[in-house]
């Protein structure tokens, strides 16, 4: 599986890495450490990362994107990084490369590219491309190991998810001492929150709701979020970054964001127990077992997912 994605890499002079829209580090990670992969190992090539800004993440080194042309896509090789379907791609030009590939730690639901490697027991893809480095005896830098490292990290929920195992210890460990990694810098980077971001959540923790079953959920209407979206929060943020908010509640095993953007609703599944990813599946959407998300189009539709999440705890 490995050596067919690195006999494409090597056919091509022009590499152009892919990952989904609004990234967590995760994604920003395995862009990073997958194109000092092919620098250190593919001498030569030109290798061009894209996408939308990293956010939060700008912090990581090399996380500002490339501009790239849509003649650059002609004779390269897109690879699709932490995309569980096609329409979690930002950028769609992949499809019109010579060939595309993907590397994806997320729950298979079908192919879409022409060469995939995709392993759903990895906690993140920066873990599989770490894997692939280690197994494969191939060489990488300080920035690429440091990049994968934060990767794992934060897709792990730093090393505490069920998706984390003895192998991913042996990775981290392995990226370590490539890396030369300051473990207090980067966390504080990656966790620190100034008082403002913490009035913030406890704004959103006056807002938890609880279903009759004690699923947790939080919904935010069109009104508010344009209010908060004023006082400078992004929908990814209100959904996203405040899905965690209700993840400690003592009692409560499946846990929901709401959030109405864009005439869509956004919806973030949690579960510390169960698998959800049917639920988001059904509703179109994807993710992982305990991990999902999707939009759907109306309040009506959220609130169906979540008597239908509820309805698990029966």
């Amino acid at each position: 599986m490995y050596k067919a994605l690195l006999k494409e890499i090597e056919k091509y002079d022009t590499v152009i890495i892919h990952r989904h829209s609004n990234p967590d580090g995760d994604a920003i990670g395995s862009q990073i450490g997958m194109k000092h992969l092919v620098m250190a190992n593919f001498p030569g090539k030109k290798v061009f990362v894209v996408g939308d800004a990293a956010g939060r993440y700008s912090f990581m080194d090399e996380a500002v994107m490339d501009e790239v042309s849509d003649e650059a896509y002609a004779g390269a090789l897109a690879i699709v990084l932490d995309c569980g379907g096609a329409n979690m791609v930002n950028d769609e030009r992949y499809k019109t490369a010579k060939a595309n590939a993907r590397i994806d730690h997320h729950m298979y639901t079908g192919a879409f590219t022409g060469t995939e490697v995709i392993d759903p027991s990895f906690e993140s893809c920066c873990g599989i491309i770490a894997d692939i480095i280690k197994s494969e005896g191939l060489v990488i830098d300080e920035v690429g190991a440091r990049s994968l490292f934060t990767g794992m990290v934060t897709d792990s929920g730093r090393f505490r998810y069920d998706s984390t195992n003895a192998r991913t210890f042996t990775l981290a460990a392995f990226l370590t001492e490539k890396g030369k990694i300051d473990f207090n810098d980067l966390y504080s980077k990656m966790y620190a929150e100034d008082f403002e971001s913490l009035k913030r959540k406890s704004e959103f923790i006056l807002k938890i709701r609880f279903t009759e079953h004690n699923v947790a959920y939080i919904y935010t209407d069109a009104a508010e979020v344009e209010r908060l979206v004023g006082e400078g929060m992004t929908p990814f943020g209100i959904s996203r970054g405040m899905v965690g908010t209700m993840g400690d509640i003592k009692g409560v095993d499946i846990w929901v964001n709401f959030t109405e953007s864009e005439g869509k609703v956004l919806c973030e599944l949690r579960s510390s127990k169960y698998n959800i990813n049917p639920i988001a599946v059904k509703y179109g959407g994807g993710g992982h077992e305990k991990a999902s998300g999707a939009a759907v189009e109306d309040r009506e539709t959220a609130l169906a997912m979540l008597a239908d999440l509820d309805a698990m705890m029966l």
